[in-house]
């Protein structure tokens, strides 16, 4: 029995690093995030290349968790060791939350990359609200995985379709001002890709947020019509 709860003291060990080690991960995507959109909004070129240089830690530290993730639970198996479900489904999450993060990040990077497109050009404050809206999301959820918090990590989950909702209206925004003459196609193009690079940044942060229920409370959440439902299985 000694064996045993010795395994299992190493097991709870190893995966709070583990988590350290993810909670430092967020920290690097929220800060990725800030520098990219911080660069687009100085039109500054400069900055947008220090803010996609960030990215090359944040690849480094993807690989290195998952492979200490998959060798966390090869330990786990090789010395027969009886791990409770709420252990399998932290090592779970942190292998699904570390790719998301991931994937932020790369919206990020084309985020920076489309710095130069910009021109000079003048953005609309409807654009700036939904950046500030993406950001606020992506700290939150890092704060959800960092605290293990369900309540933030739903706040997360209702913040999807308003971030849609400010997608929509920077794209109407586009269209009456090319109406009137004061926007020229190209940026309206830009806009729209970048609108939608917000949007994904938003789909990555709820995919962690519903990873964050599943880990704390076992619960699955599933997104419809009538937006966010608990799933019996």
């Amino acid at each position: 029995m000694a064996g045993e709860s010795s395994q299992s003291s190493g097991f709870t060990t190893k995966l709070e690093l583990i988590r350290g080690e993810l909670n430092a991960q967020g920290r690097r995507v929220v800060a990725i995030c800030d520098a990219a959109f911080e660069a687009f909004f100085d039109d500054d070129g400069e900055a947008a290349g220090r803010a996609a240089a960030l990215d090359d830690e944040i690849d480094r530290v993807d690989v290195a968790l998952e492979q200490q993730a998959v060798m966390l639970l090869c330990d786990a198996a090789g010395e027969a060791n009886e791990l409770p479900p709420n252990q399998i489904r932290e090592v779970l999450v942190v292998v699904k939350a570390n790719n998301e993060l991931e994937r932020i990040a790369d919206c990020a990077v084309h985020i920076s990359e489309h710095v130069a497109k910009r021109s000079g050009a003048e953005i609309p404050e409807t654009f700036r609200v939904l950046c500030n809206s993406v950001i606020g999301i992506v700290r939150d959820v890092c704060r959800s995985i960092e605290q293990r918090d369900p309540d933030t990590a739903k706040l997360v989950l209702r913040a999807e379709d308003t971030v849609r909702g400010f997608k929509n209206a920077v794209l109407r925004d586009a269209e009456q001002r090319i109406a009137a003459g004061e926007m020229g196609v190209d940026t309206a193009f830009l806009l729209h890709e970048l609108a939608s690079c917000c949007e994904h940044i938003a789909d990555h942060s709820t995919n962690i947020a519903e990873q964050v229920l599943y880990a704390v409370t076992g619960t699955i959440v599933r997104h419809c019509e009538a937006g966010w439902i608990e799933v019996n299985l």
